[in-house]
């Protein structure tokens, strides 16, 4: 559920997915959560509730556990999450930003710096390293939904900036303001969303060498494997060579 482009497309070829189902499925159950105690418990009146449970849909969570995740809010009244960002540098010198959701800032902040330390990167202040990237609305649809000719058209009509057909999905960009109005209008023609996110797309790619690509990995997938980490994004390009 992290990642853009480069990145995302190394997770899929690795096969991670199965192994990391449990821990995709309590990242998702915490945002549902969140969602709902922010805002109304009908994913019809809530936006960002709705964008959660589709997310969890696309990734096969029983509809048991979508269920619990909205009533588990009511309990967590007492429990206050915070969205924090953080910013530094991995190695070969990738630029990261870390999204988390968490309950304890103090802790979270020790174990993302903790992991950029190991991996001899280092973790800068806000800023340091998101001048490298755009934030934009992200939606996926997958591609058995709409042909490419027809999704063109459809996200030019919902006002979004730009379209991209890859091989197993459609990715419609759009500014961060827009993003649930450009969403309702797909939603008159399309029911089924792989995700609906707001992303950090990397401005320029930086070309990770050979020898430093399962380093560069590693620290990746250990940023996501935190249990506070929602999203991981970096500019890293492992196509070069």
């Amino acid at each position: 559920m992290a990642g853009h482009s480069h990145w995302a497309g190394i997770k899929h070829k690795k096969g991670k997915a199965d192994k990391q189902r449990s821990k995709i499925f309590s990242k998702l159950s915490k945002e549902i959560t969140v969602a709902a105690k922010l805002g109304d418990k009908d994913p019809a009146m809530n936006p960002r509730l709705r964008s959660a449970i589709q997310a969890a849909r696309s990734a096969n969570m029983p509809k048991d556990n979508i269920e619990r995740a909205i009533d588990k809010s009511s309990a967590a009244s007492g429990v206050n999450f915070e969205n924090l960002r953080y910013e530094g540098f991995g190695p070969d010198k990738i630029a990261v930003i870390v999204e988390t959701l968490t309950d304890n800032k103090n802790r979270t902040a020790s174990n993302i710096r903790t992991i950029f330390q190991k991996s001899g990167g280092s973790l800068g202040t806000q800023g340091s390293a998101s001048h490298n990237f755009n934030q934009l609305g992200i939606i996926k649809i997958d591609k058995k939904e709409i042909s490419d000719e027809n999704i063109f058209e459809l996200a030019i009509e919902s006002g979004a900036d730009e379209c991209i057909s890859h091989n197993e999905f459609h990715e419609i960009q759009c500014s961060i303001s827009e993003i649930y109005n450009v969403k309702k209008k797909l939603e008159k023609i399309i029911s089924n969303f792989i995700s609906t996110e707001i992303e950090w797309v990397a401005l320029n790619n930086a070309n990770v060498e050979k020898d430093k690509h399962d380093t560069v990995i590693e620290f990746l997938e250990t940023l996501e494997e935190d249990d506070d980490v929602q999203n991981v994004f970096s500019n890293a390009n492992f196509g070069n060579n």
